[in-house]
This record gives structure tokens, C-alpha cells and sequence, in this order.
């Protein structure tokens, strides 16, 4: 694989932003800023744009397809898909249907990335019970990659009603929807997407990224296991990025902390420090600084676990648009470039810190 092939891709919550001012954007508001913000990523050369799913205030990704189509009608390159899909609250014939549409209407360039959902919220919404979380995933999954793969298609499972040699419309050509399975780290889900020989996207909230390692190497054992052929490896995780390290740092800081306070809360963990966000930056998953320090944190990531993606979350919190929109800038003119340049520089032999990183990673 070459440095040209490695995808770079962005990805919103759909997380309300505000303007310079302090003001607080609608959710209205935020949903047309999504679609500037695809065109932006468009045209600094970003590969894709992704959009999550949430069910909670403010964060308008709820409705995903819809934000991705408005984008189609005003983009001509740029990928369109989801960082994740709750696909066990989803009707996968549904799913099938919306992004055949969307890969339609934007010719060619629908992708998906499929979870179990970190947030559950959706399961209460929509019916579903907690307790058939992992079930739910297994069946509809198999559901959708016999869409995606080959059709008319005969199923039937515990989930919804079967299908008798069905066909779907819009058609698309078999396997032409890229589809991956974000995992969290769990092994069996890392199990699970070797064995339905889907790529692997996984999704690092915190912690150095060298301890996904293992991770890595069992997908790529049970791929061979499954007699699957080898398939990409991605990461999704947060960032920022601006002129300086200290103008990224302080500027991200009161976001991330706010929206970390919160998860601690719901989840039951320490609240976030300052000592904490240092070291994620120094070592862990944030990737947060000016250009070069990102491109490098990113160039390092790929080579430590053998990438063929990176994705960076780049909304959080309140972040003001002027400041997101200054990040998708300089992270698809400044920084992809920049980690093209560095990988294709040291194709064999260490990059920049990447002995450093790998080292505090392993320890």
C-alpha cells in the first residue's frame, strides 16, 4: 500500500457549535453548518466525510442520510458516510435502501461504518431492549452484508420478518458500498468483523493507541482463520488542530473537558484533569496541536498499527465554527499532506517520536 492509498477522513457528532460571539447555534443552524463543513473538507482535499448517531442534546446527527444527501448535491469527490450506524437499532433493509439512494445520488461515493452503539440511547426510543444488545448486532449484520454482497436474498432470523428472494431498489453493484465494523476494543467484536470479512474501524476515545495492538494482530489471525483475505485497518479519534500547540491545547481544553465531565458521569469514571488531557495529547488518543505536531502524532499511529484510514472526530462540545472551520482547513492543506511526506520518507526505518510513542504505548 502506498502513502497515496491511505484514507484521511473527518467525522461529526453533530455536536451544536457556536459562533465567535458566544452564541449558541440552533440545531437547525448546526445541521447547514455539517453541509459547509463537508464542502470545506471537500475542497482542502479530505477523502470522506462521516456523520455518527445520537439521540441527546445537543447533537443533531439523528437523521445522518439526510445531512449526507444535502452534501451529494454540493460535493463531487469527497466520500460520504457515517463514523457509526447503530446498526442494532436500524432496520438493515431500511439502511440498505437509504444509502443505495445516497450512493445513487452522489454517484458512487456512499460508505458505512456499522456498530453495537457506545450511547443506547436509541434502543428505549425505538423499542428495543438492552438485553438483546449483542443478538441484535449478530442478526442484523448478517442481514445487511447478504444485502450489500448478493441479492435476491433469503433470510430469516429473531429480529424483524423474514425475506423470501428479495431484491431491493435502488440496486447497486455487490460489495460497491464500503462497510466497516467499529469496535470499541472488545475481542469479539474484533472477531466478529474478521469473520463477515468486513474492515476493521476502531474507535479510540482515550489511552494510548499502541495498546490496540493486540487487537490488530487477532483481527489479522482471524481473518486468516475465517480464510479471509486481508482487509484495511482504521482509526477514529479526536482532534483538533490550529496554528500553534498552545492555541489548539487551550482552545480545546474547556471543550473536551466538558464533554468528559459528563461521560464520567454517566459512566461512572474519574472526572477529566488537566494532568489527564496532557497526557493524552503527549501519549494517548488526542490529537490535538499545530500541523506538524498532528501529522506526526497521525503518521506514527499508522506505522505503530499498520492503518489504512485515519478519521478524526474534529467537532466537540461548544468548539465555535471560525475554530472548526480553521481545523478541517489545516488538516486536509497542512496535515494529510504532511503525513504523506513523513511516511513516504521512512518507509522502512523509524519516523519522528515514533520510537518514544511506541515505547510509553507498550508500557
Amino acid at each position: 500500500m502506498t502513502t497515496q492509498e491511505i484514507h484521511f477522513g473527518l467525522d461529526s457528532f453533530g455536536e451544536v457549535s457556536t459562533e465567535a460571539s458566544g452564541r449558541l447555534l440552533s440545531d437547525a443552524e448546526t445541521v447547514r453548518l455539517m453541509i459547509d463543513e463537508a464542502v470545506l473538507a471537500e475542497a482542502a482535499g479530505v477523502d470522506s466525510y462521516n456523520i455518527g448517531e445520537h439521540y441527546r442534546p445537543q447533537h443533531v446527527d439523528s437523521a445522518g442520510h439526510v445531512i449526507l444527501a444535502a452534501i451529494a448535491g454540493r460535493t463531487e469527490r469527497i466520500r460520504l458516510g457515517t463514523s457509526v450506524t447503530v446498526l442494532s437499532t436500524q432496520d438493515p433493509v431500511r439502511l440498505y435502501t437509504e444509502f443505495a439512494t445516497l450512493d445513487a445520488a452522489s454517484n458512487g461515493r456512499a460508505q458505512l461504518i456499522v456498530g453495537r452503539a457506545s450511547s443506547t440511547e436509541s434502543f428505549p426510543l425505538f423499542g428495543f431492549d438492552l438485553a438483546d444488545y449483542d443478538a441484535l448486532f449478530e442478526e442484523k449484520l448478517d442481514l445487511l452484508t447478504r444485502l450489500l454482497r448478493d441479492q435476491p436474498v433469503t433470510w430469516s432470523g429473531t429480529v424483524r420478518p423474514p425475506l423470501t428472494e428479495q431484491r431491493l431498489h435502488p440496486s447497486v453493484a455487490p460489495g460497491s458500498i464500503p462497510t466497516w465494523v467499529g469496535v470499541g476494543g472488545t475481542p469479539q467484536s474484533v472477531v466478529r468483523a474478521a469473520r463477515y470479512g468486513l474492515p476493521l474501524m476502531i474507535a479510540i476515545i482515550g489511552g494510548p493507541l499502541g495498546r490496540f495492538a493486540p487487537h490488530v494482530d487477532l483481527y489479522k489471525r482471524a481473518l486468516d482463520e475465517f480464510g479471509q483475505p486481508p482487509l484495511p485497518v482504521g482509526v477514529h479519534s479526536l482532534g483538533f488542530v490550529a496554528g500553534t500547540d498552545e492555541e489548539a491545547r487551550s482552545a480545546y481544553w474547556p471543550q473536551w473537558r466538558a464533554v468528559m465531565d459528563m461521560a464520567s458521569k454517566e459512566r461512572g469514571f474519574p472526572p477529566p484533569s488537566a494532568g489527564q488531557y496532557a497526557s493524552e495529547i503527549a501519549e494517548g488518543a488526542l490529537f490535538v496541536g499545530s500541523p506538524e505536531t498532528v501529522a506526526t502524532k497521525i503518521a506514527v499511529s499508522i506505522r505503530t498499527l499498520g492503518l489504512s484510514r485515519f478519521d478524526l472526530k474534529y467537532d466537540i462540545g461548544r468548539l465555535a465554527k471560525e475554530q472548526r472551520a480553521t481545523s478541517i482547513e489545516l488538516y486536509g492543506h497542512e496535515v494529510i499532506p504532511r503525513v504523506r511526506e513523513l511516511l513516504a520518507a521512512s518507509p522502512d526505518g523509524p519516523l519522528p517520536s515514533e520510537q518514544h510513542v511506541t515505547a510509553k504505548s507498550a508500557g
